[in-house]
């Protein structure tokens, strides 16, 4: 039997208009007014709705090992979160450990993702550069459908990878039809300031942006480019949080590079000053990284967004509880970094962005979900409301009022950075294939109905 969504406003990223959108067999198959109907469908009545591809989050870290803990989603704790806040489909990250093959890791993560809520896929993390790795890296490309690897400038004795492994994994990137992504901070430089601040008695979490200021990540957004260009392949930088990146980003475009940026609605509307607070469960709360950066930065980013020099919002999702946070009560180097925003991601961008006169909805549906689709090689199967695109579509009430908390958000975390911000516009129903998984406030989620999808490499 199939759903018909009637009487709302269609809003891809390229125009808006009223129809009816209907669906069946976990697709699109019909968009348009006066639909033939086959007997037995489902009608919503959706009237003064907007009917939006669902969004989807090309950034986050469910169930991740890091620094001694496991970020507190699971993939399906998470995912059903996504879908409360519009969210059909994750990329995720496998992260083998250092100096490991991937295609371990890659299991482990395919194993874990089966409970998923709403469809995946993953990026992966080269930890270690060689011809095992390699050759690994084109058997999962061609196989298993994955056309991203991620590449640490940072984490230093673990994640980091030397410049002289970075050029030719680089290349190797662009032979095999991939696109290296970037984790964009000086990680020599970071651990530098950490032992001098350390040195210094600087142990709470004000340390953490003390110790990698914009200008770490400025030089390694560059550093990250200019390898690209001599690989001659593209590069994506994940989540920039300030001028320097932009700029960056903005020159190499400009020269006519393929650089796609990334951020996250965080970095749009909060700054460094919460690291400064005498609550260290607060201020602790809010250490990621890149760390939230100085006032001045947030308008930077949202005209980047303007300008299309940053082209994605996701999330990095990566949410640990208050006591998690506390393992580094007393060395800020061993607070575990992530916040949980995988569902408020796209109310807040709603609110602080269409609301605020700063986009309109169609350039919203381009940040949240087609803009990913298209760089990730998953348009128009995703990213679109038309027929024969996947049925995951977001209905969106832009009247709906809601305060966020977290004591009444979906995410499994006692913190929540958007805590008290009350949005204008929010998700009603969100449908993953077709089948509604989020209702009016109603979590309807089920363990593994989200789906694996594989991206094809690129030309």
């Amino acid at each position: 039997m199939g759903i018909c969504l009637k009487g709302g406003t269609v809003v891809n990223d390229d125009r808006s208009f009223k129809a009816d959108v209907y669906c069946e067999g976990g697709k699109i198959c019909a968009v348009g007014k006066d639909l033939d109907l086959p007997a037995g469908t489902e009608i919503f009545d959706i009237s003064g709705a907007y009917v939006m591809p669902g969004g989807i989050d090309p950034h986050t870290h469910m169930q991740l090992p890091s620094m001694g803990t496991v970020s507190s989603d699971d993939f399906f704790t998470g995912t059903a979160a996504a879908a409360a806040g519009g969210t059909t489909m994750i990329i995720d990250y496998v992260v083998p450990d250092k100096n490991a093959p991937m295609t371990p890791a890659y299991q482990t993560w395919r194993e874990w993702a089966q409970k998923s809520a709403v469809d995946y896929s993953f990026h992966i993390n080269v930890t270690a550069w060689n011809e095992g790795i390699a050759e690994e890296m084109q058997k999962l490309t061609e196989e298993e459908g994955v056309n991203t690897y991620k590449f640490f400038l940072s984490a230093k004795g673990s994640l980091m990878l030397p410049d002289e492994s970075l050029l030719p994994a680089f290349a190797h990137c662009r032979k095999i039809g991939a696109m290296p992504e970037v984790h964009a901070e000086n990680g020599d430089v970071v651990e530098y300031m950490q032992k001098k601040l350390l040195a210094e008695g600087v142990t709470a979490p004000v340390g953490h942006p003390m110790s990698r200021p914009p200008v770490v990540e400025g030089e390694a957004t560059n550093r990250a480019i200019m390898l690209a260009k001599m690989a001659d392949c593209p590069v994506y930088i994940v989540h920039m949080s300030c001028r320097e990146s932009v700029e960056a980003v903005r020159r190499a475009q400009a020269n006519g590079q393929r650089v796609f940026g990334e951020t996250v609605p965080g970095y749009l509307i909060i700054d460094d000053s919460v690291y400064s607070s005498p609550d260290f469960t607060f201020a602790a709360a809010h250490v990621l990284s890149p760390p939230f950066r100085p006032k001045g930065n947030q308008e930077v980013l949202w005209n980047a967004l303007n300008a299309k020099t940053v082209s994605v919002i996701a999330t990095d999702h990566c949410p640990f509880k208050n006591e998690q946070k506390r393992l580094g009560k007393d060395n800020f180097t061993k607070i575990p970094n992530g916040c949980g925003t995988v569902e408020n991601r796209m109310e807040i961008l709603w609110h602080f962005g269409v609301n605020a006169g700063r986009m309109t909805p169609n350039e919203f549906v381009a940040l949240t979900s087609t803009n990913a689709a298209k760089i990730f090689n998953i348009y128009p199967k995703k990213g679109r409301i038309e027929n024969g695109a996947d049925a995951d579509i977001v209905v969106w009430d832009p009247q709906k009022q809601k305060t966020i908390s977290a004591k009444t958000h979906h995410m499994n975390v006692d913190a929540n950075i958007f805590e008290g911000i009350t949005v204008t516009g929010s998700a009603v129903y969100t449908l993953s294939h077709g089948k509604i998984v989020f209702a009016n406030g109603e979590l309807k989620a089920e363990k593994g109905n989200g789906q694996y999808v594989k991206r094809p490499k690129y030309s």
